[in-house]
């Protein structure tokens, strides 16, 4: 059982993060954010899916008034990412952002730091503090050489105490690297010199492939440790990929019990039906269901229910057919042709 870090409770739009609450799943829309049309039509889609808490790019002004629409339209919580101009992070405030993500020293000078968070203090919006290993201050650099993550805890620390200073501790901190060890490290080292709640994230972590691995190692292992209060997948792909695969890995270290849960053997030179594409379209077709179920694709009678009969429901392939079993119990043979069918059916049932 995993045992979570108590870390301060930060309400962002209706979720609330830390303290023990559920972790948020959290990603990026790749739209013009000034296209409020397709924005809010991917922001609906993402809700659909799952997540919880959605991030805009805020690079100009043009940009904010898009921001009002926006909000709207939508349900979930909306993030104002925001680089340098003090003002735009104010202007997000007004216009209904749940929450801005800035680093507070690329803000400027400690008057421009402090009227952001006189307008985050007026909304009770809080802040997200992102340090990233790529964008660090040249004072830490010049100290440690390179990002290691001795240096990304004290830059982070250091943006903490501009806020601080001001007496604002509405925050929020993530601390990414593209590096998994020292992403893992840093968060690790983070964690146990600070009660704010922790955003996790490999940060350019890649294309679908090779990013979900660096993220369900990064993320996995900080989450095996209680670490971590909120989550984003980072993918070069569609963000809707990014909610799938953090619901997947919030799955995997038990941390997250709805949904469909597939389970299915890699195949063999016993497998008579076309298994992998079987397994891909049920996972497809499934991806979205509320179902707290757990389903079996497996390639013979081997590996079928014997092996899977913990699931819930699932089928063990013959030559040109199945069998289908809800809990290790065979219920009908079925033709290769008709499995897919016949399977939806029984688990339309469950």
């Amino acid at each position: 059982m995993i045992i979570r870090k108590k870390t301060k409770e930060i309400k962002i739009g209706n979720i609330k993060i830390g303290n023990g609450n559920s972790i948020a799943i959290q990603s990026m829309c790749n739209t013009k954010t000034s296209d409020v049309v397709n924005t809010v039509k991917q922001i609906k889609e993402l809700q659909d899916a799952g997540c919880n808490i959605i991030r805009v790019a805020v690079p100009d002004m043009q940009v904010v008034k898009a921001l009002y629409e926006i909000k709207k339209e939508i349900k979930i919580p909306l993030v104002a990412d925001i680089h340098f101009d003090y003002k735009l992070a104010i202007e997000a405030c007004n216009a209904g952002a749940d929450k801005i993500r800035i680093n507070p020293g690329n803000i400027g000078e400690q008057s421009k730091i402090k009227e952001v968070v006189n307008a985050c203090k007026l909304k009770n919006i809080p802040i997200r503090i992102g340090v990233n290993s790529g964008s660090l201050e040249k004072h830490i650099l010049k100290k440690y050489f390179h990002p290691t993550p001795q240096a990304m805890v004290e830059s982070a620390k250091y943006h903490i105490s501009l806020l601080e200073k001001f007496d604002f501790n509405n925050i929020v901190v993530s601390i990414k690297s593209s590096n998994v060890v020292d992403m893992i490290n840093a968060y690790t080292l983070l964690s146990e010199q600070s009660e704010y709640p922790l955003h996790l994230g490999v940060t350019e972590a890649g294309t679908q492939r090779s990013g979900l691995i660096k993220s369900a190692i990064g993320i996995g292992t900080l989450l095996q440790k209680g670490i971590g209060d909120t989550i984003r997948v980072s993918l070069t792909a569609q963000p809707i990929n990014e909610i799938f695969a953090g619901y997947d890995i919030l799955r995997a270290v038990g941390l997250y019990n709805g949904g469909v849960e597939i389970i299915s053997c890699p195949t063999c030179g016993r497998t008579e039906i076309d298994l992998i594409s079987l397994a891909n379209k049920v996972e497809a077709l499934l991806q979205k269901s509320n179902k707290n179920i757990k389903v079996a694709i497996m390639g013979c009678v081997v590996n079928g229910p014997g092996e899977a009969k913990e699931a819930d429901i699932g089928i063990a392939g013959g030559k040109g057919e199945g069998l289908i079993f809800k809990k290790g119990e065979i219920i009908k043979k079925v033709k290769e042709d008709k499995l897919l069918e016949e399977l939806l059916k029984e688990i339309e049932k469950l």
